[in-house]
Formats: C-alpha cells, sequence, structure tokens
C-alpha cells in the first residue's frame, strides 16, 4: 500500500473514533469549551513529542508567505469548526453525525478542484455524487419530526465546510513540519475557544473528565492531523479526503457497536450510498503519459526534463496541468 494512503487511513481511523466519544462529552460541558479542551489537549500533546524529538525548542522554518495559509487553516480547522460540530451534536446522534461528516471529504474535493485546479477523475465525482446523497438521506427529517430537527445536521455540516477550508489551506504548508503545523494549530485554536467558553461563564469540569477530553483531542484531532498533513504531501487535497472520508464508519461503527446507539432504515440506506462512495474513492487510479519539467526539491535535488507514464497523484511535486 502506498505509505501516503496508509497515513490518511489512519487519520481517518483515529479522527472517526473521537466522534462518538464527543458525543459521551458533550453534556459534561459546554459545547465551545468541548471543543478548547480537544484542541488543548492535541495541542499540548504534541509540543511535548516535538520538544522531546527536536531535544528542545526548534524554529519551524515556516517562510512569511506561509503563515497567512496557516493561520486560515487554525480559524476555519480549530476554531469555527470543532465548535459548529459540538452545538451540532447536541441534537445529533453520535452516529449520523459520523456518517454525516461524509461531507468534509466531498466539499474538500470541491474547493481543490474548483479553487486551486486539481484534476477531478469520474470516479471521484460519482463517489461524491453518491456521499451527497447519502448526507441527504441522513438529513432529511422524518413527517413526525418538526424543523428544528434540521438544525444539528446543518451544523455538523458547517462544520464538514469548515474543514474542507482547513484542508485545502493546510495543503499550502504540508511540506513543512507536521508536527509543529498540528501542534500550533491545536494551542492557538484550543486556547481561543477555552478563553472564549470561560468568559461566556462555563466552568472547568471535574479534572478526571478534563484529562479524558484532552486524551480524545490528542488522539482524535491531534495524531490524526499529523497523518492527515503527511498524507496531504503525497495524495493531494482531494484525494486524501477521499481515504479520510472512511473516518465516519468508524465513527459509526463505535456509536452502534461500543455505545449502543440504534438506527432505523433512513440511516442504513446512508450508510449503503456513502459505502458506494468510499468505495469508489479507494479503488480509483490516476495515471496517464505526461511531462515533468525540471523538479526542484526542497533538498535541492534537480532533474532534467522527463516524460513518462506512470500512476501518480498531486503530490507537492506533482502539480502540472492535465
Amino acid at each position: 500500500m502506498n505509505r501516503s494512503v496508509l497515513f490518511a487511513l489512519l487519520a481517518a481511523a483515529l479522527f472517526g473514533a473521537s466522534t462518538p466519544f464527543a458525543k459521551l462529552l458533550v453534556g459534561h460541558m459546554p459545547p465551545v469549551l468541548l471543543a478548547g479542551l480537544l484542541y488543548l489537549g492535541s495541542g499540548l500533546g504534541l509540543t511535548l513529542i516535538r520538544l522531546v524529538r527536536d531535544r528542545g525548542w526548534q524554529a519551524p522554518g515556516l517562510s512569511r508567505a506561509e503563515w497567512p495559509w496557516l493561520l486560515g487553516a487554525i480559524f476555519f480547522g480549530g476554531v469555527a469548526g470543532p465548535v459548529a460540530l459540538m452545538f451540532g451534536l447536541m441534537t445529533t446522534s453520535g452516529a449520523s453525525a459520523s456518517l454525516l461528516l461524509n461531507l468534509e471529504a466531498v466539499l474538500t474535493a470541491v474547493i481543490a478542484w474548483v479553487v486551486f485546479k486539481e484534476n477531478a477523475d469520474k470516479r471521484i465525482v460519482l463517489g461524491m455524487a453518491a456521499i451527497v446523497a447519502g448526507g441527504l438521506v441522513l438529513s432529511w427529517p422524518a413527517q413526525s419530526t418538526r424543523l428544528v430537527d434540521w438544525s444539528g445536521p446543518v451544523l455538523v455540516s458547517l462544520a464538514c465546510l469548515c474543514w474542507a477550508i482547513d484542508n485545502n489551506l493546510t495543503r499550502k504548508v504540508s511540506a513543512s513540519d507536521a508536527l509543529f503545523i498540528a501542534s500550533s494549530k491545536g494551542i492557538m485554536a484550543g486556547l481561543a475557544n477555552t478563553v472564549l467558553a470561560l468568559s461566556l461563564g462555563a466552568s472547568l469540569p471535574s479534572v478526571v473528565t478534563t484529562l479524558e477530553t484532552m486524551a480524545v483531542g490528542l488522539l482524535g484531532y491531534g495524531f490524526s492531523l499529523v497523518m492527515f498533513v503527511l498524507a496531504l504531501r503525497g495524495l493531494g487535497t482531494a484525494r486524501t479526503g477521499a481515504y479520510f472520508s472512511t473516518a465516519p464508519f468508524v465513527g459509526a461503527l463505535i456509536a452502534l457497536v461500543v455505545l449502543g446507539e440504534s438506527a432505523g432504515p433512513q440511516f442504513w440506506i446512508a450508510a449503503l450510498l456513502m459505502a458506494i462512495g468510499v468505495w469508489l474513492h479507494l479503488t480509483e487510479k490516476h495515471a496517464h503519459e505526461h511531462e515533468h519539467g525540471p523538479l526542484d526539491y526542497e533538498h535541492t535535488r534537480t532533474h532534467g526534463t522527463v516524460r513518462h507514464s506512470h500512476e501518480h497523484f498531486p503530490d507537492v511535486h506533482h502539480r502540472h496541468g492535465h
């Protein structure tokens, strides 16, 4: 298996598992505080790992032009996205919310194609259509429900949009230190949300609950983001998002099996549609004859013009047109 694909699947598994556990924690504290503690756990844990790895503080090496991309990613992915998700979880089951998170891959790919001009293969587009159909089925309220029941799915979908923007912005700095990117996002976003929650009158939960929340954040947000950044380098944004769309199935499985949530026909129809979409993503291959101009890598190795055919993805060295 391509190493970048493995990174993407690990990122998906970790993040997917975090959603139903975050659902359990929603009742113990306000959503904004929960989002803050999840990211603080991620940021502090990864910073400690980075300090041990580098035997002290080392400059991240980001250029001046890269900082706006990172700060934008922190705002959308670390502040706005988690808050929207936590509010959404208040009126959405853990299993349904997990499946709805498939929309993140769709929106990530659409932004990558439309704004950043990554190529779009037919199987990826068909997979996205199946996932969107599943999301609509899952979000559609039953006849006996009131319109207010839309609020949860809409907020979860808004979180997906925020993370889709975050994914595309993070791609712009993915060649930099993945630990620094993930840890800085965790600390900045965690502090912002925690301070906001406390200023609005929230109080910290017990020490045990706080540590449990931060542990979920370290695994589901911190380590997951490190793996995601590593995958971005080799796969590009749209395809990393496609592999990452396996995350909701991990979360839904945990919610149903471990947490004992129930699921009706609507859930299983949506799951089938989304599974078809993910299968189309995972079986997509992109290969054609193309020409590389001289490639200049960060480590100063330079190659002349080469024309060949091989399976590849729009990684940090393959950004040619099609």
